[in-house]
């Protein structure tokens, strides 16, 4: 392990800190190495277009806004091939919240990603990324020996 020495004004360690207290973490280091980790993967992946992934989606929307809960099922729909799952929670009378699991291309993730948080009456949202590479692995099961295909990703950095 490499050990570096940086050079930090003291409002800003302060407040670096107190985001490691709030988190739970033990020591500056292990604070500093995922927030590294976390920046090079933005970087992988508004770089690589075509590279592989998993991501998280996460908004909050008005359902009462004129047909924006039918809008945000069209495009989970229109992007079945990566949609992996959703969790719709009531948060009160007027406001949901939303989670969608995705794979796939990184690129076409941003992309859906992207449409769905510029929609009239979203109002918070984020997306968290993943890069990995996806393999396909075919084999039998059962007596007749059929054949089926899983898609594994492999996570990168």
């Amino acid at each position: 392990m490499t050990r570096v020495t940086v050079s930090i004004e003291d409002d800003l360690m302060s407040a670096f800190d107190a985001f490691l207290d709030g988190r739970g973490y033990t020591n500056r280091s292990e604070g500093f190495r995922d927030l590294i980790r976390e920046k090079l993967q933005q970087e992988q992946l508004a770089e690589d277009k075509n590279g592989s992934g998993i991501a998280v989606l996460n908004y909050v929307y008005d359902h009462e806004e004129r047909m924006l809960a039918s809008r945000l099922m069209s495009a989970q729909h229109e992007h079945h091939d990566m949609t992996v799952s959703t969790v719709h929670f009531h948060i009160d009378h007027d406001t949901c919240l939303e989670i969608v699991t995705l794979k796939g291309k990184l690129g076409d993730i941003r992309k859906f990603a992207d449409q769905i948080l510029a929609q009239p009456g979203v109002r918070h949202g984020s997306l968290y990324t993943v890069p990995g590479e996806v393999h396909v692995e075919a084999h039998r099961h059962g007596e007749d020996g059929h054949t089926h295909k899983h898609e594994h990703l492999k996570i990168t950095t």
